[in-house]
C-alpha cells in the first residue's frame, strides 16, 4: 500500500493493513438504485438461434435472465467485502444488436438500505452473460464476453453516478 492509506481511500481495510468488513451501522437508510451492462459477442448464426429459440439447450435468454436474478442476490456469498442485503428489486434486460453480432445486458437492482448495490447490479449482468456463453459455447468457441461496467447508481453518502457524464 502506498502513502494515501487512510480509512478514506481503503474503506475495506483497518489501521494495520487488515482486510475488514465496513461498518454501515451509522449510515442513513436511502433508496440505493444501480444499473450495470455487459456485452456478449458471438457468431451471427448462433445469435440466430438465440433469437428464435433454437438452441438446443433451451431458451437461452429466459435462462440467463433467471440466473442473472439469482446471482445478483448472492453477491454477498460471492464477493467477501460484500454485506448481505434485502433487495427489492432485479431486473435483467438483453438488448440484440444484429449489426455487430452482440447481446447487450442490463441488470437494475433496488433496495432501501444503508449500501449500495453496485456490486449485485454488476454480478447480475456477469452471470446473465456467463449461463449465455455455457448455453451457447459448444456452438461457438469464439465467444467473448466484454465491457461490464456500471451505468448509473443512486442513493448514498457518495451521491448519483452516471456513467456518460464527466
Amino acid at each position: 500500500m502506498g502513502e494515501n492509506n487512510n480509512k478514506q481511500d481503503f474503506t475495506h481495510f483497518d489501521d494495520k493493513g487488515q482486510a475488514i468488513m465496513v461498518d454501515v451501522g451509522g449510515k442513513e437508510v436511502t433508496r440505493r438504485q444501480a444499473l450495470a451492462k455487459g456485452t456478449i459477442s458471438l457468431s451471427p448464426e448462433v445469435l440466430e438461434k438465440i433469437i428464435r429459440t433454437e438452441v438446443g439447450k433451451g431458451d437461452v435468454l429466459a435462462v440467463a435472465r433467471l440466473a442473472g436474478i439469482m446471482a445478483a442476490k448472492k453477491t454477498s456469498s460471492l464477493i467477501p467485502m460484500c454485506h448481505p442485503l434485502f433487495i427489492e428489486k432485479v431486473s435483467i434486460d438483453f438488448e440484440i444488436d444484429r449489426e455487430k453480432s452482440s447481446i447487450h445486458a442490463f441488470c437494475q437492482v433496488a433496495m432501501e438500505g444503508k449500501t449500495g448495490v453496485e456490486m449485485e447490479a454488476l454480478t447480475g449482468v456477469s452471470l446473465a452473460l456467463l449461463t449465455i456463453y455455457d448455453m451457447c459455447k459448444a456452438l461457438d468457441k469464439r465467444i467473448v464476453i466484454k465491457d461490464i461496467h456500471l451505468l448509473q447508481k443512486t442513493g448514498g453518502k457518495s451521491g448519483d453516478f452516471n456513467f456518460y457524464e464527466r
